[in-house]
């Protein structure tokens, strides 16, 4: 049996943090478009960022989470982010989270990580399932979960305030076969 390489894809390759990448991770981190579909809402440092990336174990099983860098295998450039959060190897469940710069939304980039990273979870970390906090108004991730095979399992009212209202948000959850 030929094994390939679960970290890449056609189109992007995923890898661990490297010191090379603060810029792209500042930028990411701090463009307030991206906080209304995460927990952020303060602007991180430079300094904070690169204690991040120095100073992480890597080591899901010790941190709880794993953050991953989407490379453009086209560009060779860093594309966006793909975090594993809220590990739980007791239940072997974990929250998936992925953020693309702009330039590459809505182009099917999103699917391709979500692939690998389902493969990834599968294949060394044993998981039983995914899952994703989504509002309601966030429609391509909505579609992305949709198209791979995620079932809405829950609505969450009134989970996100964003702008001046209050927006519900879905749990997206993905039970793998056995």
């Amino acid at each position: 049996m030929i094994k390939t390489n679960l970290l890449q894809g056609e189109r992007v390759s995923l890898r661990a943090m490297e010191p090379e990448d603060l810029e792209v991770l500042y930028t990411l981190e701090n463009d307030t478009t991206l906080w209304d579909i995460s927990s952020v809402n303060v602007p991180y440092s430079r300094y904070l960022l690169k204690q991040f990336i120095a100073k992480g174990t890597h080591d899901i099983y010790t941190d709880g989470q794993l953050r991953l860098m989407i490379e453009s295998t086209e560009e060779g450039t860093v594309i966006g982010m793909a975090d594993i959060v809220d590990f739980n190897p007791r239940h072997l469940r974990a929250e998936i989270g992925i953020v693309l710069a702009h330039d590459y939304q809505k182009k099917g980039y999103g699917r391709e990580v979500l692939e690998l990273m389902e493969k990834y979870v599968q294949e060394f970390l044993h998981l039983h399932q995914l899952y994703s906090y989504v509002s309601t108004s966030n429609d391509a991730s909505i579609k992305l979960f949709l198209r791979a095979g995620y079932q809405q399992t829950c609505l969450l009212k009134d989970w996100l305030y964003i702008g001046s209202t209050y927006t519900d948000t879905i749990i997206f959850q993905k039970i793998f076969a056995k």
